[in-house]
């Protein structure tokens, strides 16, 4: 038997959430009810909010790939055996 939940939530939000059931091939309701599953089936309510970077680290980064990009540092290596050849130019 199923049953109605009536939830206000921003329109731009639920615009942006049905994008992404749909994306997966779902409707939001079918995306819905598989988290209030998982839900009840784990006893536990996850959420997930990515951490936002701070401008210092954003620096930080832009900083080192600048120096990749420069050749200041050490290049990316596939294998243990690629660095050691490379440090024997």
């Amino acid at each position: 038997m199923n049953t109605v939940i009536s939830v206000r939530i921003d329109k731009k939000l639920k615009n942006l959430a049905q994008e992404v059931a749909e994306s997966a091939g779902l409707k939001l309701g079918t995306l819905i009810s598989a988290y209030l599953r998982q839900v009840v089936y784990t006893r536990r309510i996850e959420l997930y909010a990515p951490e936002q970077m701070t401008p210092k680290l954003e620096n930080l980064i832009a900083g080192i790939e600048a120096d990749l990009e420069s050749g200041k540092i050490s290049k990316k290596f596939d294998s243990a055996n690629d660095f050691l050849a490379d440090l024997k130019k």
